[in-house]
């Protein structure tokens, strides 16, 4: 794990600068969720609140297996349920752990306006740092999986960290330690995708042909990876998106709009340095300031003489 504990970061929200620490840093993590192993027991669900002291929100029950119902402040990662029947009539259970993907092209970090609120470490791995947020949920708007949630206690966003706390002195993600079945590994994206690539060929052996490896290419691939036995279909395990892709509001707003912006107040601000060379401050005469006290002498006079005839129209 030494190689993986990097806590350099190559990427900071509202700014542009990538550090000269980081940038030949090339060892990138991830975390391979293998769906055909779940069992759908939570406990990676409990071990993330504990290790983070989360207390979700208390809800009413919903009548489904997921509790709570949707990823919130106090809920990072959550397990989620959903009944499948295929072309023959077979039933099966799509159970996935559901979370923050940690894109390599992260959109709500390209969305973010507070600098320094969201940072990527150099090993992929994307954190909010909680003191920096300005609580404006950019960031919920950016994000093509729809993961990060804002507070209403103190007005920040949250999200699965992939316990970057723990991988920086060398340990695994709690939920990766506690998984009873194996079916959550961490370590190098490299050696994540092979163990991938075995796992599929196993599961195209026993049938399920459309096996595969979730690692979106329209988000620049991500740090969370899923093995998928019906990766042709995405969207059937509770709503994972097919093509997930970042706003293309988000995209200008970071490649023109925000450029053209901040040029824009640029050139303002010279043109009011010329202008004040030039042509001095702007003043007041003695005859500009009599003809004001002479506008608001007449605005007084015709004011009350409207309150009278309002007065006389009453009476």
């Amino acid at each position: 794990m030494a190689d993986l504990q990097s806590q350099d970061y190559i990427r900071r929200s509202a700014t542009n600068l990538t550090p000269p620490s980081a940038r030949h840093h090339e060892l990138e993590v991830a975390k391979l969720i293998d769906v055909s192993r779940c069992i759908g027991c939570k406990a990676c669900q409990s071990a993330c609140m504990e290790w983070n002291n989360l207390r979700p929100e208390m809800e009413e029950f919903q009548g489904a297996y997921e509790n709570p119902h949707d990823l919130n402040p106090g809920t990072w990662t959550l397990m989620r349920f959903a009944e499948y029947e295929d072309e023959q009539g077979n039933l099966e259970w799509l159970i996935r752990k559901d979370g923050c993907m940690h894109c390599e092209d992260p959109g709500c970090l390209k969305a973010c306006p507070a600098p320094g609120a969201i940072v990527q470490y150099a090993n992929g791995i994307v954190d909010f740092i909680s003191e920096n947020c300005i609580g404006c949920g950019y960031c919920v708007k950016g994000c093509p999986f729809n993961i990060p949630r804002i507070s209403a206690q103190d007005h920040k966003s949250y999200k699965c960290t992939l316990c970057s706390d723990r991988v920086g002195v060398g340990l695994e993600p709690a939920c990766v330690k506690t998984c009873p079945t194996g079916a959550i590994m961490f370590g190098s994206k490299d050696d994540m995708k092979d163990w991938a690539g075995e796992r599929i060929a196993e599961l195209k052996e026993r049938g399920f042909q459309n096996a595969g490896l979730y690692d979106p290419p329209e988000v620049g691939g991500t740090h969370v990876m899923y093995v998928l036995h019906h990766a042709d279909k995405p969207s059937l395990y509770s709503g994972l998106p097919d093509k997930p892709h970042i706003s293309a509001l988000v995209g200008a707003w970071k490649g023109f709009l925000k450029p053209v912006a901040l040029a824009g107040l640029a050139f303002a601000a010279v043109g009011a340095f010329v202008h004040s060379i030039v042509s001095g401050p702007n003043e007041t005469t003695e005859a500009d300031e009599a003809h004001a006290r002479l506008e608001m002498e007449k605005a007084k006079r015709s004011g009350g003489n409207g309150a009278k005839g309002e007065g006389s129209a009453t009476s």
